[in-house]
């Protein structure tokens, strides 16, 4: 995904809910944290948001403008409209999101080390590449990672087992770190 397909599916998704401020939670919120992006960490065609005033319009975004609607069937990118639950995140990471304002239209980002510990926690192999990535360019910091982590709530998610993953992804990065 590029930045102006980001700021298409905003403006889709502001028409279909009548919404102005919407949460990034997925991948592709680096779009808007970062200036220089390795093309590795952009390679999906999808936004994973939801209203930040009315979560519960997301059906209507993944409805209109979803995985396999017409509007993906058109541009080749397309939204996954989610909740707050979808994306596990330190209980305190609205204290580190940004705003970033496109037109009249809101993003609200999650700080990227937050972002992070979501695909942590997910632990899929897209997520671990992910990571990986960020690791290896020195985009985000392996001891400020797991620190996020250990803030969950261990009473619902495995945290040590989520910080075991996510050192064996900084053990891998030291493979894949770019040369100067």
């Amino acid at each position: 995904m590029q930045l102006t397909e980001l700021e298409h599916v905003l403006r889709a998704a502001a028409d279909i809910t009548k919404e102005k401020s919407f949460v990034l939670v997925g991948s592709q919120a680096i779009l808007l944290l970062l200036d220089t992006i390795p093309p590795s960490l952009l390679v999906s065609t999808e936004l994973d948001l939801y209203p930040a005033m009315h979560p519960e319009k997301a059906d209507l975004i993944d409805g209109a403008i979803g995985a396999l609607s017409m509007f993906h069937d058109t541009h080749g990118f397309h939204a996954d409209g989610v909740g707050p639950e979808t994306a596990v995140m330190p209980p305190d990471w609205q204290q580190r999101q940004t705003l970033h304002y496109l037109g009249d239209l809101t993003a609200i980002c999650p700080e990227i080390h937050d972002l992070a510990v979501s695909k942590c926690v997910a632990g899929r192999d897209k997520d671990a590449d992910y990571v990986r990535t960020l690791l290896a360019h020195g985009l985000i910091d392996p001891a400020v990672l797991y620190a996020r982590i250990r803030l969950l709530d261990a009473g619902r998610y495995p945290v040590q087992h989520v910080v075991e993953w996510a050192e064996r992804r900084a053990l891998e990065a030291l493979k894949d770190i770019p040369s100067p």
